[in-house]
């Protein structure tokens, strides 16, 4: 469901957040949340733990992620999951061990955001791919 447009004054914040330079520490504290995500994405990767690390608050911290990544960390973290799951999908690892290898406790959670980001469920995904290969 897509969010509402924004008002005019949400988009003067956006707008006024986006033209403040960044410190470079909390450059450099955005970039280790980032390898922290890319390291551990196997593992529970909590919003607050990553904002309390970066010494940010958890809204500060996802807009600060956003303004240098372009994706919120949470959508970031999602994407490298499937991107990986996809990987590991191709050698045609079994779905529900590759469901928890990439950090999914749920296999139906894991099922329903791959069919979302990639448009096939993963068995379709696997099946695809031993036609194609």
């Amino acid at each position: 469901m897509p969010s509402p447009p924004k008002t005019y004054y949400e988009q003067e914040i956006d707008r006024l957040y986006s033209e403040i330079p960044l410190r470079p520490k909390q450059n450099a504290l955005i970039r280790q949340s980032k390898a922290f995500m890319e390291k551990h994405h196997s593992e529970r990767v909590e919003l607050n733990d990553l904002a309390e690390a970066a010494f940010m608050s958890r809204f500060h911290y996802v807009r600060i992620f956003k303004q240098m990544y372009g994706v919120t960390p949470r959508n970031y973290l999602r994407d490298m999951r499937i991107s990986k799951a996809k990987a590991l999908l191709r050698k045609g690892n079994p779905i529900t061990q590759t469901c928890y290898d990439v950090g999914y406790e749920s296999l139906t959670t894991f099922s329903s955001v791959f069919k979302k980001c990639t448009g096939y469920s993963p068995r379709e995904f696997q099946k695809r791919q031993t036609k194609v290969g």
